[in-house]
C-alpha cells in the first residue's frame, strides 16, 4: 500500500492518540475500586494498545504518549470522577471513529478498530457506576436550591441593607441553616424511600453542595466594596455555577446540558430580580437606611 505524506501525518496522529488512550485507561483502572471495572478498563487499554500497532504496521515508525493529555484525564477523574473523564474522553473517541471511516477504503483493518471502538462505549455504559453520580441527585437539589435561594437572598439584602458585611454575614448566617436544613430533610427523604442510597451520603452530598455554592455567591460582598456591582459579580458566579455543573452532569450521564442550563439560570435570575424587587419595596415602606 502507498501512503502520501498527508495520510502518513494522519494514521501517526491515530497512532499517538490510541497509545495515550491506552495509557489513560492504564491509570484509571488503577485508580477505580472495583474488580469488575477494572478488568474492563484493562481490556479496553489492551484494545487500544492493539489499535496502536496497527497503525505501527502502515508508519513503521514509534510514537510517544501525549504525556499532558494523560496527565489532564488523571487529574480530571480525580477531582471529577472517572465516570466523568471516561465520558469526556470518549466524546474525542466519536471524532475519532468519523475520522476512520474516512480511510475504510484504504485501510483494510480499519473496520475492526471502528467495531471494537464502539464497543468500548457500550461496556462502559454497563460498568459506571461511580458513588458520586448515584447520589447526583442530591448534589442537583442542594446545588438548585442553594442557587435559587441565596440568589434571590443577596439580591433583597442588598438594597435592603445596602452594606457589603452586613450582607454577607446575613447571607452567610442564612446560608448555613439552610444548608443544615436541607442536609437534614434529604436524610429523612432517602431513609423514608428506602432507596439503595445512603441516607447520611446523600445528605452530606446535599449540604456540601449547598454550602459550596454559598461561599462561592457570598464571596464578592467579602472582597469587594460596591454592594451593586458585588450582586453583579454573585450573579455572574451564579451562572458559571450552573454551567460547569450541568456541563459535568450532560457529559457523565449523557443528558442535555442547554436544557439543564437555561431551566436552571432562568429560574435562578428571576427570583433574583423579584428579591431584588421585594427589597426596594420594604426599604420605602419601612423608610430603613442603614
Amino acid at each position: 500500500m502507498r501512503i502520501d505524506r498527508q495520510l502518513q501525518k494522519k494514521m501517526l496522529t491515530f497512532q499517538r492518540n490510541e497509545i495515550t488512550e491506552y495509557h489513560i485507561y492504564r491509570r484509571l483502572a488503577r485508580m477505580a475500586r472495583k474488580k469488575d471495572n477494572r478488568d474492563v478498563l484493562n481490556q479496553i487499554a489492551k484494545d487500544e494498545l492493539s489499535h496502536s500497532k496497527v497503525w505501527k504496521e502502515y508508519t513503521q515508525k514509534n510514537v510517544k504518549p501525549a504525556k499532558l493529555k494523560i496527565w489532564f484525564f488523571v487529574i480530571v477523574s480525580r477531582l471529577l470522577g472517572y465516570t466523568f473523564a471516561i465520558k469526556l474522553m470518549e466524546r474525542g473517541e466519536e471524532e475519532a471513529e468519523n475520522d476512520y471511516e474516512k480511510l475504510a477504503d484504504k485501510v483494510e483493518n480499519i473496520d475492526s478498530i471502528i467495531d471494537e471502538e464502539n464497543k468500548h462505549e457500550e461496556m462502559l455504559i454497563d460498568m459506571l457506576e461511580e458513588e458520586r453520580l448515584q447520589y447526583a441527585g442530591s448534589m442537583v437539589l442542594g446545588l438548585n436550591d442553594a442557587l435559587v435561594e441565596l440568589t434571590g437572598v443577596l439580591a433583597g439584602l442588598t438594597l435592603a441593607l445596602q452594606n457589603t458585611q452586613l450582607i454577607a454575614l446575613s447571607g452567610l448566617i442564612t446560608g448555613i441553616a439552610a444548608a443544615l436544613s436541607m442536609g437534614a430533610s434529604e436524610y429523612l427523604s432517602t431513609k423514608s424511600e428506602k432507596t439503595i442510597k445512603n441516607p447520611v451520603k446523600a445528605s452530606v452530598y446535599t449540604g456540601t453542595a449547598y454550602i459550596i455554592t454559598v461561599i462561592l455567591l457570598i464571596l464578592p460582598y467579602l472582597v469587594l466594596e460596591n454592594y451593586y456591582f458585588c450582586l453583579a459579580m454573585t450573579l455572574f458566579i451564579a451562572v458559571l455555577v450552573i454551567a460547569f455543573f450541568n456541563y459535568y452532569i450532560s457529559v457523565a450521564k449523557d443528558e442535555s446540558f442547554k436544557k439543564r442550563f437555561w431551566e436552571m439560570a432562568i429560574l435562578s435570575l428571576s427570583v433574583a430580580a423579584f428579591s431584588f424587587l421585594i427589597g426596594f419595596v420594604m426599604r420605602q415602606f419601612l423608610g430603613v437606611d442603614l
